[in-house]
């Protein structure tokens, strides 16, 4: 029987580290898993944005 080459490494686990499993992609486990969804829900990942500084209102310039 032929042996199947990885043409790429096995991608890490963004959680743990350990390498991924197919069935869990881009996880090793389940557990991965649900730590990742516990961490979007609970707001853990953010995306960073740079707000621009709030206009003076009208009411700032009559001051």
């Amino acid at each position: 029987m032929a042996q199947v080459v990885r043409l790429k490494p096995a991608r890490k686990c963004p959680i743990c580290g350990k390498p991924a499993t197919q069935a869990n992609y881009p996880f090793c486990s389940p557990r991965c898993q649900d730590i990742d969804l516990n961490r979007w829900l609970s707001d853990s990942y953010r995306v960073p944005t740079e707000e621009a500084p709030a206009a003076p209102s009208k009411e700032d310039d009559e001051e």
